[in-house]
């Protein structure tokens, strides 16, 4: 039996419970992990919350990060063994791979062997944040040197990851907050400048740093009453990538800045770069020399035992954190 966290119903953190649960052996694409630290993701809310893209099948477990050791490997796994540290890359099922516990079976191809200086709680923080960012930024826009980035909800583990990931490739990043509270902070972070929504002219900060020219490269979870100005920030030929929907209200569909800067809005899904072989291998790679060089470093905000599951989805839903929210197990 495994100390595994479930909800029963749809709501507050106060759903998640943990129970004794009978963990089956490794499929035979499965890897089985003793896990030893679980990174706490803003899916994993949205899914208790009923406002995910994934049903619940009730009870059911949830969770898309983790690190530890290889417990067991399915019939058809090759390259682990028992005792190896690894860490989870996120499936594309939050249930089905639920990682919020004890044991957790995961597919083969997306355990990582990530490198030895990693304690398991950074390890445990990686690989939903660098994916996506490394996706969008790298993969999508071609993000490069020279170019400037906007990077909203940037106090968030994806935001600072893209942080990093946009100067590994050499381009300027102008990051966003509603406040001035958190400025010193995201530029000790990695941001060249930061700009308080709350406080000043988006597009006016924005036109100003990039003497007029505007930003190339949009990455925005948010949408909303935010998404006009920011495609007003955009250079001419630019690319926003939406990856969320965290605002709640309307967005507007910039149809005058869309045609006079012939800009491409693109949805975006972390699910692009986990479905495709060719592009996890290259997401795989890149991320693991930054992570070996340094030049790729998780934050994190804060850690929790597991029995204080509830209390990590509550920090991280009050918005209070820089970085990623981590449980220990």
């Amino acid at each position: 039996m495994s100390r595994t966290v479930r909800i029963h119903e749809y709501g507050d953190s106060s759903v998640l419970r943990i129970e004794d649960v009978a963990v089956p052996a490794p499929a035979a694409d499965e890897v089985q992990i003793a896990v030893k630290a679980i990174g706490i993701n803003r899916a994993e809310v949205m899914f208790r919350n009923h406002a995910y893209l994934q049903e619940a099948e009730f009870p059911s477990r949830l969770g898309y990060e983790a690190a530890g050791t290889v417990a067991a490997v399915g019939a058809d796994v090759t390259g682990f063994a028992e005792g190896d540290a690894v860490s989870v890359i996120p499936p594309l099922d939050i249930a089905r791979w639920g990682t919020y516990g004890e044991v957790a079976n995961v597919p083969a191809r997306l355990v990582v062997k990530h490198p030895a200086a990693l304690s398991f709680e950074e390890a445990a923080a990686v690989w939903m944040q660098y994916v996506t960012a490394w996706g969008a930024l790298v993969e999508q826009a071609k993000l490069g040197e020279g170019d400037f980035v906007i990077v909203t909800a940037a106090s968030s583990s994806v935001g600072l990851a893209a942080f990093q990931i946009a100067r590994m490739v050499g381009a300027t990043v102008i990051a966003t907050t509603r406040t001035g509270v958190k400025r010193q902070a995201l530029i000790d972070a990695g941001a060249h400048h930061v700009v308080a929504t709350g406080e000043e002219d988006l597009v006016a900060r924005v036109m100003e740093i990039t003497d007029g020219a505007g930003a190339r490269v949009v990455f925005d979870p948010v949408g909303g009453p935010s998404f006009e100005p920011l495609t007003e920030s955009m250079a001419r030929g630019g690319i926003l990538l939406q990856y969320g929907a965290l605002s709640g209200e309307p967005t507007p569909f910039p149809l005058f800045s869309v045609l006079g800067k012939s800009l491409t809005l693109k949805g975006y899904l972390y699910s692009e770069i986990v479905s495709d072989d060719a592009a996890l291998d290259r997401a795989k790679a890149f991320i693991v020399a930054g992570l070996e060089s340094g030049a790729l470093k998780p934050q994190i905000a804060r850690t929790f035992p597991l029995d204080a599951i509830q209390e990590a989805h509550r920090f991280l839903e009050s918005n209070e954190q820089i970085g990623k929210v981590v449980v220990t197990v």
